[in-house]
């Protein structure tokens, strides 16, 4: 497990003051709802943060503050939760100053996730990318190029502190996600392009490069892996396609030139919340007691399917053969923790599917929450006939588990891309408005 004392040590840390250490703040923002930073942190004092909290401080990110906001470091569920169950606890958000991330480090974070959508929110609402995008414009950058290198940025620090988390598991854990151009969803040649230069360009061990599970994107799978690069593969929301993306990595470690597997590693992101938001909308409308009973119950029952196929996937003679190379199973993430029916129980997405080499990566609101009163066991296989049962029978109800995963998959894609367009807008007026005030 990473600790306060090792993520203080010279090496591989020595230098991540002088990376992260921000410049003056000059920059006016440009939404009146904007907050200010102030910029007198470093990686010592956010270090020095983590014991000196009161012990009910919120570990919320707050992303407009750099004199750390998280709590001491102490032992929590969420070390039980690898050390005890072998999940790996994620933290399903970033944004600058990337310290911030020290006290959920200390609290058992054990790696990020990101997307278009984080990022779009990260940047447009804080002042802390102003004086970069400031000097990207000045040197004549578009915006599409100046957005890459303010994500780059972001990944490439918080690569760094979790790199010592990386190197205690030898290429286990400790990873950073960042996500291809939503644009190229449909694009086999162009997200396979797109993955390459980003890993180039982010250049850190335990950077993963998210390609969507469409399926254009699945031929990308498995080049992507074949050339030695480590994939994220996210917008997984149907059994049939999950099977599909473990197929892809098996065949991308299969046509890798390396002798040496072990350092080709991938995730498998099984989206888990939405499924119910759009089968409850389902079942409510069918309206008879036996459909309004399955409410709630569908995405955990699709997702412990999940797993019994993960399991089948990675045993026998095909995958034996791989192991002898160094391969690693592609864990399976589980994402989209965050409850959207306040109905529902407030770690409905992260208790259930509690299982050994699995991921649950979590928003500010099911982290807290977990954090504050989850229990760990090993849940997800501990009732698999039951799975089976609810996932038959709201097919028998008439749902199409096909339609469902295609069109999350399509309101996923959307989401991502109109983020995106938003975001370059913003940029966009960021720049015109640099140049009229330049003149």
């Amino acid at each position: 497990m990473a600790s306060v004392s090792k993520l203080s040590t010279p090496n591989p840390l020595a230098s991540l003051s002088e990376a992260l250490r921000p410049r003056d703040s000059r920059f006016l923002t440009f939404k009146p709802s904007s907050i200010a930073f102030n910029h007198k942190t470093n990686l010592s004092a956010s270090l020095r943060s983590i014991h000196s909290l009161p012990l009910k401080t919120s570990l919320r990110i707050k992303c407009s503050q750099t004199d750390g906001n998280g709590s001491p470091a102490k032992r929590t569920v969420l070390h039980d939760l690898y050390e005890k169950e072998g999940q790996s606890p994620w933290y399903d958000n970033l944004c600058r100053p990337v310290t911030d991330l020290l006290p959920l480090i200390a609290s058992g974070v054990r790696g990020v996730t990101s997307n278009p959508a984080i990022f779009q929110k990260a940047i447009s609402s804080s002042n802390a990318y102003n004086d970069q995008f400031r000097e990207l414009v000045q040197t004549g950058k578009d915006i599409e190029s100046a957005y890459w290198e303010l994500v780059v940025k972001d990944i490439q620090d918080a690569c760094r502190l979790f790199e010592p988390i990386y190197d205690q598991t030898d290429g286990g854990d400790g990873y950073v996600s960042v996500e291809v151009s939503p644009r190229l969803a449909d694009d086999t040649e162009g997200t396979i392009e797109a993955a390459k230069w980003l890993h180039k360009v982010v250049d850190r061990p335990n950077v993963y490069i998210k390609i969507p599970a469409t399926e254009a994107c699945v031929p990308s799978i498995k080049e992507v892996i074949a050339n030695g690069i480590s994939v994220n593969v996210t917008l997984i929301f149907s059994l049939a396609r999950y099977e599909a993306v473990i197929d892809a990595y098996l065949d991308g470690l299969e046509a890798s030139e390396l002798n040496d597997l072990s350092r080709v590693t991938s995730v498998a992101s099984f989206f888990v919340s939405r499924v119910d938001t759009l089968i409850d909308k389902a079942l409510e409308k069918i309206g008879t007691p036996v459909a309004l009973n399955l409410r709630g119950k569908a995405a955990v029952a699709q997702a412990a399917l999940a797993y019994q196929l993960y399991q089948r996937k990675f045993s026998g003679p095909r995958w034996e053969a791989l192991v002898k190379k160094g391969a690693k199973k592609q864990r399976l993430l589980w994402a989209s923790t965050s409850v959207k029916n306040p109905a529902y129980s407030d770690t409905l997405y992260v208790a259930p599917l509690i299982g050994p080499d699995t991921v649950s990566t979590m928003p500010d609101q099911a982290l807290q929450a977990f954090i504050d009163h989850g229990t760990v066991s090993r849940t997800i296989d501990s009732n698999a006939s039951e799975a089976e049962g609810i996932y038959n029978a709201l097919q028998k109800l008439g749902i199409d588990w096909s339609f469902v995963g295609s069109q999350l998959e399509l309101e996923g894609v959307d989401s991502f891309k109109k983020s995106f367009d938003s975001l370059l807008d913003f940029l966009q007026e960021k720049a015109n408005f640099l140049k009229l005030v330049s003149h």
